[in-house]
């Protein structure tokens, strides 16, 4: 329907052509030309409308596919990332790596001296040398010095040293803390942790007296050489005797110390305060004895005289028991 409205618009337009041509002037010597042109003009019409009526009307589908078609827009380039800044590294900075003696809650006698070391690594950018010293910064001081070495060569950065410093624990039972930093040649005080201020510490404990045990392998001392005199017995003879007899009286005596008796003297007392014999003796041997005798006559008589007798009576030895040295007996002297 479209392409015979498009003919039919055509046509229209080369009759309009046609009789223009008819009215435009002429002369006389061009009415074949006049004629020639509007043969090639309208032959030129007609071909461009048979070529346009043969031409394929694009339908709505075609035009919607051509517009919604993929176009391809080339991303810019993408930059480079930024370049980190590096953070530069200290000059003074220090890390702990171990505690090389007395851990933390060592115990450590009161009064004792005892030597701490700590193994420290220097990861700052300069290298230490004699002149760098380990400070005393805060807590029990426990004698250490305000200030000591802590090497005689250079320690370069990245290498470890060990810091020494000799201590005396308190006298008091307790936990003691001391802390400790660095100093460099030009007087910083430096430490460890990332800020290079923290300190590094000794810690320890010192525990409460406890009484020492003997030795149970070692045998107890000996007993000191000394003599115990003794009275074993009083012996008479007649046993039963009667008042006016002539009795023999025997007195033993011994020597049961460990050492000799040197001079002593035995009483023997007849009844009470009455005193019947004495001898002196001139020694008596550890683990040896005297034999004494003396005759005596009672002259009245009693059923129960009290008799007794006394070694070293002067009290003239002296020995490991004084108070073995009396013996009484009861007699009964008959009338």
């Amino acid at each position: 329907m479209k392409h015979i409205k498009q003919l039919l618009f055509i046509s229209f337009a080369l009759s309009a052509l046609l009789l223009s041509a008819c009215n435009l002037p002429t002369t006389e010597d061009a009415p074949e030309t006049g004629a020639t042109t509007v043969a090639l003009t309208a032959n030129a019409v007609f071909t461009q409308a048979a070529e346009t009526a043969a031409l394929p009307v694009p339908s709505a589908t075609t035009a919607l596919e051509a517009t919604l078609a993929p176009t391809f827009t080339p991303l810019p380039p993408t930059a480079p990332p930024p370049t980190a800044t590096k953070t530069p590294i200290p000059c003074n900075r220090a890390s702990f790596v171990k505690d090389v003696t007395y851990p933390d809650g060592a115990k450590v006698a009161a009064g004792s001296a005892f030597t701490k070391t700590w193994r420290i690594k220097n990861n700052g950018s300069c290298t230490w040398n004699s002149s760098y010293v380990l400070l005393f910064d805060s807590g029990e001081q426990m004698n250490a010095p305000a200030t000591s070495p802590i090497t005689s060569g250079t320690v370069a950065p990245g290498e470890t040293v060990d810091i020494s410093v000799n201590l005396t624990a308190p006298s008091s039972p307790g936990s003691y803390q001391g802390n400790f930093k660095l100093r460099s040649a030009d007087n910083i005080v430096f430490g460890i942790n990332a800020d290079a201020q923290g300190p590094f510490w000794v810690k320890i404990v010192v525990p409460s007296p406890t009484a020492t045990p003997p030795n149970p392998t070692l045998p107890p001392p000996p007993p000191p050489l000394e003599p115990d005199l003794i009275v074993q017995s009083i012996a008479y003879s007649p046993a039963d005797p009667h008042m006016g007899d002539t009795v023999l009286v025997t007195v033993s005596v011994y020597n049961q110390g460990t050492a000799a008796s040197g001079p002593y003297t035995v009483e023997w007392y007849a009844a009470g305060p009455t005193l019947g014999c004495s001898w002196d003796v001139d020694n008596s041997n550890a683990s040896g004895g005297r034999v004494l005798t003396c005759n005596y006559t009672y002259n009245g008589w009693n059923h129960a005289y009290v008799t007794e007798a006394i070694v070293d009576a002067g009290n003239d030895v002296y020995e490991s028991d004084e108070s073995n040295n009396t013996f009484s007996y009861i007699l009964d002297v008959s009338p």
